[in-house]
């Protein structure tokens, strides 16, 4: 793809963007990139997991799906779920940030989802199109997002909240999935914290997203319950 571009009401007065979920749009995938501020959505349909990128950072995930290219949350040009992730729901749309440190849309105007069809990006007199606003709330999350995890993640390493997990996930047939490498919330270790660190949690507004990890693990239950559904129906 070419590199995206600044989004303006100008050259950019007629773009439409197709809307729904669909492998053709990138969809296909077994886990996408997830941030502190869809944490609460997230934590009722997803498991999110933490994971370490080349260089030592951490970073959240939530499964999708089991095998490579499976997300079983598509249905037809429909997600399946109460919440879309940002990282899914932008679309063609990224941010960039100006020379004087403001964030700014972009978009990728090769993109699969532009085109003649689809949702207008703005007004017949340049003003934001639904789409847009709905786009720009995701994008939001994300930049947040970024400028808050590190800190996130230190906080949970600093109270010993962080705990190294291989998932092993067994389905009724006897097929097993090895899923190594990932770390969640302890949640015996949050339940044990004394008050000063539970304090310093709750002040900093980390409190609530470790709770929303260490509880989102029940889901995993409910993604093989998916995954079983999806291949009795074929």
């Amino acid at each position: 793809m070419t590199s995206p571009v600044l989004l303006n009401n100008v050259d950019h007065r007629d773009l439409r963007v197709a809307v729904g979920h669909h492998a053709r749009y990138g969809d296909a995938i077994n886990q996408t990139r997830v941030f502190p501020p869809e944490f609460e959505e997230l934590q009722r349909d997803y498991a999110i997991l933490i994971r370490r990128d080349d260089d030592g950072s951490l970073f959240a995930t939530v499964l999708l799906g089991l095998d490579p290219d499976e997300n079983l949350f598509l249905d037809g040009e429909r997600w399946d779920a109460r919440y879309v992730p940002a990282a899914r729901a932008r679309g063609p749309f990224s941010i960039g940030v100006s020379s004087d440190g403001e964030p700014m849309i972009h978009v990728e105007l090769d993109h699969p989802r532009v085109g003649r069809t689809g949702e207008p990006v703005f007004r017949d007199l340049g003003g934001n199109g639904p789409l847009l606003d709905y786009v720009s709330a995701m994008l939001q999350r994300i930049y947040v997002g970024l400028e808050t995890e590190k800190r996130m993640f230190e906080a949970f390493a600093a109270a010993d909240l962080l705990e190294p997990a291989t998932l092993q996930l067994d389905l009724a047939d006897g097929r097993r999935y090895d899923i190594p490498h990932r770390f969640t919330v302890d949640a015996g270790r949050l339940a044990a914290l004394d008050g000063e660190a539970l304090a310093r949690l709750h002040r900093d507004d980390f409190l609530r997203p470790a709770l929303w990890i260490a509880s989102s693990l029940g889901n995993l239950r409910h993604l093989i319950d998916r995954k079983l559904r999806k291949e009795a129906h074929g």
